[in-house]
């Protein structure tokens, strides 16, 4: 029988390997259609979708290895975050989903939301208030008209899958939708500024640096208090708020 391994599990959702069978548990019926309607429009690799029987959405596993952790080195060559690059600028490229995504919400919502977070970490201590303003500082750039794009609005380092150096499988697509193109690419680059050179190679397009750091900048911000509540460890080496460290 194979070994039941648990990826991640919280409060709002849970992901089982079994073999080669990932089983995604989320109370979030939307989050469930959201990631199976993306997954059949994009034009990148993604799992296959074995069944779905509500909160439970199974998918196979994709080939290759994740591009790697955040907080640990990649192993990836240059090549492989360049082929990362390229594959999101293909998937900022193709024809806009019906929905907005994680990557599009509202920037005065979005504002209010980092505004009120700012004050509750240094309120209650989570963050030294020098490491906040400065942060805040930095994240306002982000706040700027942006031309929508299809956006996977979770592109964390280990949703993207590499054999070598070619790209075999994209996943978590919970949060796809219409947003900020920039916001994929800080995300696929937080903790690891030294490969966003290679991942803006394979793009093929200039960007706009300081809104890339203003979303590492938003993104931990954002980040650090529910990570902590929910289990995870922002503090520990390369995480997010040693990204933010890195802003001072």
């Amino acid at each position: 029988m194979d070994e039941v391994k648990v990826v991640v599990a919280h409060s709002e959702r849970a992901t089982l390997r079994v073999g080669d069978v990932f089983l995604k548990v989320d109370a979030d019926q939307a989050r469930i259609d959201a990631e199976v309607e993306a997954m059949a429009l994009v034009p990148v690799p993604t799992p296959e979708v074995l069944w779905r029987r509500p909160p439970v959405l199974a998918i196979a596993a994709v080939p290759g290895t994740a591009l790697g952790r955040l907080g640990e080195p990649s192993t990836a060559s240059p090549a492989a975050w360049a082929a990362a690059g390229a594959a999101v600028r293909k998937l900022h490229d193709a024809p806009l989903p019906p929905r907005p995504g994680r990557a599009g919400r509202d920037l005065d919502e979005l504002a209010a939301d980092l505004d009120g977070e700012c004050e509750r970490l240094v309120a209650d201590g989570v963050l030294p208030a020098d490491l906040v303003t400065r942060n805040r500082q930095v994240a306002e750039a982000a706040f700027r008209p942006w031309p929508p794009a299809f956006t996977h609005g979770d592109l964390q380092i280990a949703h993207v899958f590499v054999d070598g150096d070619e790209v075999t499988g994209i996943i978590d697509w919970s949060e796809a939708g219409q947003g900020d193109a920039l916001y994929d690419l800080a995300t696929l680059t937080l903790g690891h500024e030294e490969h966003l050179g290679d991942v803006i190679a394979g793009y093929g397009t200039d960007v706009d640096l300081d809104v890339i750091r203003a979303w590492w900048s938003l993104r931990s911000l954002l980040a650090v208090r529910w990570l902590a509540e929910h289990g995870f460890d922002p503090s520990a080496p390369g995480c997010e708020v040693d990204v933010l460290r890195s802003r001072l």
